[in-house]
């Protein structure tokens, strides 16, 4: 159904956004990230107490590729 839109004003759209005025079926934004941590990186909450002694976080990626996106 259409619909009658007003002034619009568009500060920033990110790399990964959609912006979409009008009728649309499907919208399909694509984005992909790599995240690095070691142990204990992710914990939240009080009083925690962590110990790792030597821990490693290795990164080496030889291929470069884990999830193309096209």
């Amino acid at each position: 159904m259409p619909a009658k839109v007003g002034a619009v004003k568009v500060n920033t759209v990110s790399s990964s956004s959609i912006f979409n005025i009008g009728d649309v079926y499907t919208m399909n934004p694509i984005s992909s990230a790599k995240t690095y941590a070691g142990g204990g990186s992710f914990n939240t909450g009080d009083g925690l107490r962590i110990n790792l002694n030597q821990s490693n976080t290795y990164v080496y990626d030889k291929d470069n590729i884990d999830q193309p996106t096209a």
